[in-house]
């Protein structure tokens, strides 16, 4: 897309120095498990809000919902609608889970029960779990994106490499940085590197909204019909129903679901947020509960304002880049952003322009990433340091050095798996990772802390069989749908699955498991508190509540 590399590659070297520069300074100034873990918790309310947006605003949102928007018009729009919502939901828990809590998710689920290591054992590998596959998808998002900045063309060379090979160097460069954010760094590197992303993003999404709307004399209406005119869909692309909830004409079975399989990725996108590990430890980084309803309001604001325009960039996508454009260049849409900063530099600033503008979205999409993968490993790192090591394996008495020096191990571990895979997975189609974690984040985590949070019943028991059973159903669904096999296109024979055309083993119908996966997770937690031998333990749940409710006895 860049004929000359020179702009693009001074903007990301300039951003990568500004991180490590911040990461330094935040390494001589972790001194302990707090620092590392919460950053002191000495963040306010608003910066902590902000990064909490930064958290959340993850490369799938900027690109992929303006992709999906430019795309399939009104029902992209509707992802929008779907993780702006999930917030109500996080603004009834978060005081109550950063009050009961210390670190990380399994603190807050294990302080009720009487056998806190099965609770912690089963937390960890939640945890681990839905980061990976989240992570796996930035990551590979990563090498995609930076490749087609750069203009890596299969078939070229790029500084002496073929583009494969200069795609698998970018997956390793950002693998490698968020490891050094996170080992070095901490909680403090992680939430800055966050602020400036958000930062950024809120900046560029604001300028090229600016740029956009300006060409239609900022009259919306205006951009609506011409993007409706570009789509070839006509009128259809400002209306319900042309991506998901399709009518099938004399097949009532296929119009029922796909109305269940829209509904099923509704319910993961709105309940999976308040269950997914780095967004649950970003709560533990103010120094209160009024601090963290203040974060969420923050976060509110910033995320509609985001999600607000994401309607713009993508409508004018479809509007300036045209449907062709995009398909051309990415047939999920995922460069319709990128697309549409060259065209609206281009416009008043000729190429000069259109490659400052493309550097400087590519650069924000490249902030995105690094900032939410290192949010991702962070967190996983922290649940096998605190949880597992620390009060698993030396019985809640490690010494603070210890579990400060596991977690930068287990960070260098977790950073090397996500390489690994994605450097396996980088041709593979893994858009649908994000929604599944999601819904892996709802099956799993938040049957756990809802029922930890308001049954005075629940048991340790309930925990452990809630968080395996909502992971290994979300799974096993997802494996034996049409995501990974037996989907094809009705045109030209193409597989749509993970796997070739020909090779079909599906058999559950829906390609997001939310709607069957997330009652499972809640089912299993009733029926293993209720057929279980262990007593609740009345006392603790009576300490829970006073806690999680007035922040009496919290950390």
């Amino acid at each position: 897309m860049i004929e000359h590399h020179g702009v693009a590659l001074t903007v990301f070297v300039t951003l990568i120095v500004l991180t490590l520069g911040i990461t330094v300074w935040a390494r001589v100034n972790t001194r302990g498990a707090d620092d590392f873990y919460a950053g002191g918790r000495t963040f306010s309310g608003p910066q902590n809000g902000v990064a909490l947006a930064g958290d959340y605003m993850s490369a799938a949102s900027f690109l992929g919902i303006a992709g999906i928007i430019a795309l399939s018009g009104y029902d992209g729009f509707l992802y929008s609608i779907g993780f702006l919502v999930a917030w109500l939901l996080a603004l009834l828990l978060v005081e109550m889970m950063r009050n009961a809590g210390r670190f990380t998710m399994a603190d807050v689920l294990s302080v009720r029960v009487r056998r806190q290591a099965p609770v912690r054992r089963a937390a960890v590998v939640s945890t681990v779990t839905v980061s990976v596959f989240y992570l796996l998808a930035q990551m590979v998002g990563a090498g995609a994106l930076v490749s087609l900045l750069l203009g890596i063309h299969s078939g070229e060379r790029f500084l002496m490499m073929s583009a494969g090979t200069a795609r698998t160097v970018t997956i390793i460069l950002v693998g490698a940085l968020m490891i050094f954010y996170v080992a070095f760094g901490g909680m403090k590197a992680t939430t800055w590197l966050q602020i400036i992303k958000t930062a950024l993003l809120l900046a560029g999404s604001v300028v090229l909204t600016a740029l956009v709307l300006g060409r239609f004399g900022f009259d919306v209406s205006s951009m609506l019909g011409s993007a409706a005119g570009s789509s070839g869909q006509g009128e259809a692309f400002l209306r319900p129903g042309l991506r998901y909830g399709q009518d099938v004409p004399g097949d009532a079975y296929r119009t029922i679901i796909n109305k269940l399989d829209f509904i099923s990725l509704a319910a993961a996108l709105v309940l999976g947020t308040v269950g997914l590990p780095h967004i649950v430890n970003r709560f533990f980084a103010v120094p209160d509960g009024r601090a963290a309803r203040t974060s969420v309001s923050w976060a509110i604001g910033l995320v509609g304002a985001f999600y607000l325009m994401t309607l713009a960039l993508g409508f004018g996508a479809a509007a300036l880049v045209g449907r062709d454009a995009i398909v051309a260049q990415d047939p999920s849409g995922n460069t319709a952003v990128p697309q549409l900063a060259q065209a609206a530099g281009e416009h008043v600033g000729g190429h000069l322009g259109g490659d400052l503008m493309l550097a400087f979205i590519g650069a924000v999409a490249f902030a995105t990433i690094l900032a939410v993968v290192s949010g991702l490993v962070l967190a996983s790192s922290t649940s096998l340091a605190h949880d597992y090591f620390g009060q698993v394996l030396m019985l809640g008495r490690p010494r603070e050095s210890q579990e400060v020096t596991v977690a930068r191990f287990a960070a260098f571990l977790v950073g090397a798996l996500a390489i690994a895979l994605a450097v396996v997975c980088r041709n593979l189609n893994v858009a649908f990772l994000v929604a599944l974690a999601f819904a892996m984040a709802a099956a799993a985590n938040l049957p756990a802390i809802v029922l930890s949070l308001f049954w005075r019943r629940f048991t340790s028991t309930g925990v452990v069989a809630g968080i395996y059973g909502g992971l290994v159903s979300s799974l096993v669904l997802v494996f034996f749908s049409p995501v990974v096999s037996g989907k094809t296109d009705p045109v030209t024979g193409e597989s749509l699955s993970l796997f070739p055309a020909g090779v079909d083993f599906h058999f559950f119908p829906l390609e997001n498991p939310g709607l069957v996966s997330i009652p499972v997770g809640f089912a299993c937690a009733v029926a293993g508190t209720l057929l279980g031998r262990e007593q609740p333990d009345q006392e603790r749940y009576d300490d829970l509540s006073v806690r999680a409710l007035t922040g009496a006895g919290s950390h």
